[in-house]
């Protein structure tokens, strides 16, 4: 198992210094998470890593247990209207799925990111995973995984806020589950 400097090292790599590690046992699973993607996400059902192609909140439970060590990734920005958003996420998401890469080369076996947002890697998202068009790149939200990232993020004493306006600065979060 890579020690935590090598770790940390490749996370920087990447352009990230704002992070924490955790214990995925402590990440909060909530069936009101998949309820809000189901009624009120704008990419539920219309994108192959946004919910239903997800798993079941029980088994999104099961898989964080599978961990040992997780960090979680602050990425802050203001919040850009949808078109520049969603450009913005995809770049953002790209450069997170070259970092999950680098920690599994350098010997993690079990890495994996949940991006900070839904996918957007590709302009026009297929409905189904059968379909998607970068099944090696598109990775789940937290949210999108039925994470209570608010409560989750908080308790590692992290900010967060529910925003009321496009000016504010967005608290925006990524997963890195290593192992």
């Amino acid at each position: 198992m890579p020690e935590k400097e090598q770790l940390e090292t490749i996370i920087n790599k990447h352009g990230y210094q704002d992070f924490k590690w955790f214990d995925p046992k402590s990440v909060v699973v909530a069936e009101w998470v998949r309820m809000k993607c189901a009624y009120g996400c704008p990419s539920y059902g219309k994108m192959a890593a946004c919910p239903p192609n997800t798993p079941s909140v029980e088994a999104c439970r099961r898989f964080f247990d599978e961990y040992k060590r997780g960090i979680v990734i602050h990425i802050q920005g203001m919040q850009p209207e949808r078109p520049e958003r969603l450009k913005w996420s995809a770049k953002t998401n790209l450069i997170l799925s070259k970092l999950e890469r680098d920690v599994f080369l350098s010997g993690n076996p079990k890495a994996f990111l949940l991006f900070m947002d839904s996918c957007h890697l590709c302009a026009d998202c297929t409905a189904s995973r059968q379909d998607c068009k970068e099944p090696k790149l598109a990775r789940p939200s937290p949210e999108g995984m039925a994470v209570d990232v608010f409560t989750s993020v908080r308790q590692w004493g992290l900010p967060i806020e529910v925003l009321t306006e496009s000016s504010q600065q967005m608290n925006r979060y990524a997963f890195l589950l290593v192992d």
